[in-house]
């Protein structure tokens, strides 16, 4: 018995097949309600559409009883996982019936696979099995790190969507919100700007350019803070987030980890911020105070027999002289001067 036994299951590639797609049915042993026969193998594959899981229950069920099913039994399987294996007629210490038990498919397929062997010492009618196509919900149940969508995800039959926060944008991923970015200017002489949502994790799969745009003469002097957290890679210099600095043709960067730039000074009146993030990662962001210095200007030697007011240690950017005569002199060319790196005229 043992070594025919061995032959059923090398057999049972060679099981008829029977296929259903159907959204529900129903599944029987062979000659049902009258006793099934011997040396059997029949295996039913049942398909629902994607988004449908398949639930499957017995009504009746009635087989061999062996130890650990051994002779008789029905297998039910799903994506190569045996998920249950029943036999006899009521459970024991080796054997499992399946009782009011439902089964579920962790996908939209399932297998369930009838086997006996060469002899039955008595009559048993077998089992009646009844499937149906279930929604599956794809938005319970995950784990923050298994999250369909960044932000908000939708269940319905068959499927599911998502969709972001007011001010972001879905990707073409459907299911990561990115933001756009890359249209402010900053124009005053001195602000602050970060990465969006900071401190707060800032948004996947974006590209921001931040730029700022003072007067000629003005350099732009940048400090992040020294919290800074952007995903980085223990091996390779920031694969995957990061931070540029582009001022005139100097570049800075890239930056990422937790280790803040700190302070770049510039030395250009123009600068774009780059920022990239990839698809991945929960990282805070950065923030950056920004200033713009003038130009300085040497202090100016006064003319013969003239003022000169206000009289300073030191003169800045777009800051003026006014010129004027000691009594009894007249003035003759001009009368203001004005700090642009260097001294100019106004007439």
């Amino acid at each position: 018995r043992i070594f025919l036994l061995l032959s059923l299951v090398l057999a049972a590639v060679d099981a008829q097949l029977i296929s259903l797609n159907a959204m529900y049915g129903s599944l029987q042993s062979p000659n049902f309600p009258e006793p099934y026969p011997r040396e059997t193998e029949l295996r039913w594959n049942i398909s629902v559409p994607d988004g449908f899981q398949v639930q499957l229950y017995f009504s009746h069920f009635e087989l061999e009883p062996s130890y650990l099913c051994e002779y008789d039994y029905v297998k039910v399987e799903a994506e190569g996982e045996v998920l249950a294996l029943f036999c006899g007629s009521e459970d024991t210490d080796t054997e499992e019936v399946p009782s009011q038990q439902v089964i579920s498919s962790p996908r939209s397929s399932l297998s369930l696979l009838f086997s006996s062997d060469f002899s039955n010492e008595e009559r048993y009618a077998g089992f009646v099995a009844h499937y149906s196509a279930v929604d599956v919900d794809e938005c319970r149940d995950r784990s923050d790190e298994d999250l369909l969508c960044d932000h908000f995800c939708h269940n319905y039959i068959g499927g599911y969507y998502c969709s972001c926060r007011y001010g972001y944008l879905l990707h073409s991923d459907n299911r990561t919100c990115r933001v756009e970015c890359s249209d402010s200017v900053f124009r005053e002489r001195s602000g602050v700007l970060s990465s969006a949502d900071y401190p707060a994790a800032y948004p996947k799969s974006s590209d921001c350019v931040y730029r700022i745009e003072v007067e000629p003469g003005f350099k732009l002097r940048l400090e992040f803070d020294p919290s800074f957290d952007v995903e980085d890679h223990p091996d390779v210099s920031c694969p995957y987030d990061y931070v540029k600095v582009q001022a005139g043709s100097r570049s800075f960067g890239p930056f990422c980890g937790d280790k803040s730039p700190g302070v770049i000074q510039t030395d250009s009146n123009l600068v774009q911020v780059f920022f990239h993030s990839d698809n991945s990662g929960e990282n805070l962001g950065w923030r950056l105070t920004y200033t713009s210095v003038g130009s300085r200007c040497p202090v100016p030697e006064s003319p013969e027999n003239s003022l000169l007011n206000p009289v300073q240690s030191e003169y800045s950017f777009k800051e003026h002289i006014l010129v004027t005569c000691k009594p009894g002199y007249r003035l003759l060319k001009v009368r203001y001067r004005i700090c642009v790196g260097q001294w100019g005229s106004i007439y």
